[in-house]
């Protein structure tokens, strides 16, 4: 399996235009963030997890042909607001694009995207199969996936277990029943939002706290704000099985 970090922050403390603070005057690649989203390739199959406003960007980087299904944590529009973009798929592959969420997420997708689904479809407007789910695992051809459910401030968002790779982004506290389902996990992803508490999210030093709990072989923090600092900065201090991922960062497991 490998996946690619397609972004790794967030609309959580961006900047003015004009902004001159250590990250946006960076010359560093790595502090350059879309907002958070990954691509799975695994068994021939292409899964996206969040298509957020930087989807079409993201996927014409990474030039990802193929899209056999898109996944969503939740319905914030940082994790939604591209879907849209799924119609040149539709055209490539000539298919419905299969999307998996709640029944909130796909509530709140049918508001936002609603010619997408009225009964007589404006020609062009992307195509989508929907799958609703919710904490049971479900599958995707005969990959399995394992929702885990976790709370971002009080709504649900659920995270994903595929064999040993484990993704979850906006949560600040997962239960002892939903850590016991990322136990055994190689490959943690995990949000760490910034120094500072947050409502939301897990800062740097509760995400690294969830890490020595879950005890993963390795760890790599994602939906990274401005306020966490540079990447090279905050890498000196994080033990060494812990990373920062970055945009366009491939791993292996």
């Amino acid at each position: 399996m490998t996946v690619t970090f397609l972004g790794t922050g967030t609309s959580q403390g961006i900047p003015v235009i004009g902004c001159h603070c250590e990250v946006c005057s960076s010359l560093d690649y790595r502090d350059k963030r879309l907002r958070t989203s990954i691509h799975i390739q695994i068994q021939g199959k292409s899964i996206i997890v969040d298509s957020g406003p930087d989807f079409r960007q993201q996927v014409l980087r990474e030039r990802i042909e193929r899209l056999d299904a898109l996944l969503f944590t939740h319905q914030h529009k940082d994790h939604t607001a591209g879907m849209d973009d799924v119609r040149s798929f539709n055209f490539k592959q000539k298919m419905d694009m299969p999307i998996y969420g709640t029944q909130s997420v796909i509530k709140q997708l049918k508001q936002e995207f609603s010619y997408v689904f009225e009964p007589v479809k404006y020609p062009g407007v992307p195509r989508v199969q929907v799958n609703e789910i919710d904490h049971h695992p479900f599958k995707i051809g005969d990959i399995e996936i394992r929702p885990i459910e976790v709370m971002h401030y009080k709504l649900p968002v659920l995270g994903f277990r595929i064999n040993d790779f484990t993704y979850i982004t906006d949560a600040n506290y997962i239960s002892e029943e939903q850590i016991e389902k990322v136990r055994g996990s190689k490959v943690l992803v995990l949000n760490a939002l910034q120094i500072d508490p947050h409502i939301s999210h897990f800062n740097l030093e509760e995400a690294l706290y969830m890490v020595e709990k879950i005890d993963p072989e390795l760890a790599y923090f994602t939906h990274i704000s401005h306020k966490l600092g540079r990447h090279q900065k905050v890498s000196t201090k994080l033990p060494e099985r812990v990373q920062l991922a970055w945009d366009g960062m491939k791993i292996s497991i």
